[in-house]
């Protein structure tokens, strides 16, 4: 039997097509102007901007969403958009969707009660949420949804290992999606913090302390996919760090960790020095 009805999100394998398809004509020959080229004491001056808060009839309509899908017992691969009903919090969604896509990048939404409603419905009150953003991917190649930064016990020098599974620090690194969402369940006894910066403030700079070097992330890297492939396809992919397109828009998929350890395959090799030079940079 088969079923025709398409897919509520995608597949690890298509959220990644979908998201390295970045348009690109050229790289920049002056810094790019944009509301992401931020740095962070601006940003802690400005606070009042990208710290929201959703209000108590915001989060009564997102309960009562829940609480209808919960009741109906529907899963979260079986939710899509069709099932929403949710007019006061999509009219909100269209702000953070101008400011993730075409203003500063990032937002900060306070005053989900995890507490009070447990895991299992905040996990589908996140859910719901993002999809007034988008269409969801899937997290890895086992098609995990929503995926636990939390330690699992797992060694973290294990090259196929996501780090988001250990206690290791992970180093800055976009992922493979046009927005992406963290919640907060439970506070870490020790450490646990999220850290951002802006990669075109990053690239602006490096292009004004050596353009030549900045040039190189619109050059082809191997990236390392940690045994996240189908058996007949390569271990790593070849794709360009960064894209620019004529919207003027620059798009930077970075991960140096991957990009590092595509070295221990045998399609890959040893980097050449000025890759590794400007991994270091």
């Amino acid at each position: 039997m088969t079923n025709a009805t398409p897919p509520s999100y995608r597949s690890f394998g298509k959220q990644a097509g979908h998201y390295f398809s970045r348009t690109h004509t050229g790289s920049p020959d002056a810094a790019v102007v944009s509301p992401a080229a931020w740095r962070g004491p601006e940003m802690r001056e400005r606070e009042a901007d990208w710290h929201l808060r959703l209000d108590d009839e915001e989060l009564a309509e997102l309960r009562q969403q829940v609480d209808r899908l919960e009741d109906q017992r529907i899963d979260l691969q079986a939710i899509d958009s069709s099932l929403l009903d949710l007019p006061r919090l999509e009219r909100k969604a269209e702000t953070w969707r101008r400011d993730l896509m075409q203003g500063r990048g990032f937002v900060v939404l306070s005053g989900m009660p995890v507490e009070a409603w447990g895991e299992a419905g905040s996990a589908m009150a996140f859910w719901v949420i993002g999809h007034l953003l988008g269409v969801p991917g899937a997290q890895n190649a086992q098609g995990e949804l929503l995926g636990h930064v939390k330690d699992y016990g797992e060694q973290s020098d294990t090259p196929n290992v996501r780090l988001y599974r250990t206690p290791s620090n992970i180093d800055f690194h976009c992922d493979a999606a046009d927005v992406v969402g963290l919640l907060c369940l439970e506070t870490a006894r020790k450490g646990g913090q999220s850290r951002i910066a802006s990669s075109v403030a990053i690239w602006n700079a490096l292009f004004k302390e050596d353009p030549a070097v900045a040039r190189e992330l619109f050059e082809s890297f191997a990236l390392d996919r940690r045994g996240e492939h189908p058996p007949d396809q390569p271990e790593h992919l070849d794709l360009q760090p960064s894209c620019f397109g004529d919207d003027g828009v620059l798009r930077t998929f970075y991960h140096s960790e991957y990009f590092r350890s595509a070295e221990r395959l045998e399609s890959v090799g040893p980097l050449p020095p000025k890759k590794l030079h400007l991994l270091d940079r």
